[in-house]
């Protein structure tokens, strides 16, 4: 009997440590905002559209602006006609390895991914956010692009993983799931 009051009171631990990352979409010109996260297994990123025609289209640290593969993560383009309207899309974080991310729109010539708007989850100490901007910025500046403004979405593509500093959303998931836990292990023990 302990033992059910206890995993009881526990079930509502996981949902509360997952966090949802909120990645704003073409908010103030040719960006992601934030810029990278540090996400744990379970966390979702909402990249939220906001502005004019973007897509968000996984690559390679290696390759900024090519995507990974055919079944890669790619939200295929994201057109905002009226003002305040916002396009969601999801992602699941599944482990806590780096992924990447960039704009695949090229408008009038010009590549959003080459012109810098990339996005980094899980970055690392050796592959940052940096590095994988300045060498999606530096395919312009050599006229390597690899960059296609062709759409191909995946709705099936697997999630990939991703994390934000901790901040007050995930500060407040993580207390309050230990208040929780402690809270249903009290409760298990007194019953």
């Amino acid at each position: 009997m302990r033992f059910s009051t206890v995993a009881a009171a526990l079930l509502p631990v996981a949902s509360v440590l997952a966090a949802d990352w909120p990645v704003k979409v073409g908010d103030t010109g040719l960006d992601f905002n934030p810029s990278s996260v540090m996400a744990a297994p379970g966390d979702t990123l909402t990249f939220q559209f906001v502005a004019k025609n973007h897509s968000v289209t996984q690559s390679t640290f290696t390759a900024p602006c090519t995507p990974m593969n055919a079944t890669s993560i790619d939200s295929g383009f994201m057109p905002i006609s009226d003002p305040g309207q916002v396009l969601n899309f999801t992602v699941t974080v599944n482990d806590t390895n780096p992924v990447w991310f960039y704009c695949k729109q090229v408008l009038n010539g010009v590549s959003h991914c080459e012109s810098g708007m990339v996005f980094a989850l899980n970055p690392t100490a050796n592959k940052t956010f940096a590095a994988f901007q300045g060498a999606a910025k530096a395919l312009n500046a050599t006229g390597n692009s690899t960059a296609s403004n062709t759409s191909s979405s995946s709705g099936s593509a697997p999630s990939p993983t991703s994390s934000s500093k901790p901040n007050g959303a995930l500060k407040a998931g993580t207390t309050a799931a230990m208040l929780l836990s402690a809270l249903g292990l009290v409760a298990g023990v007194m019953l």
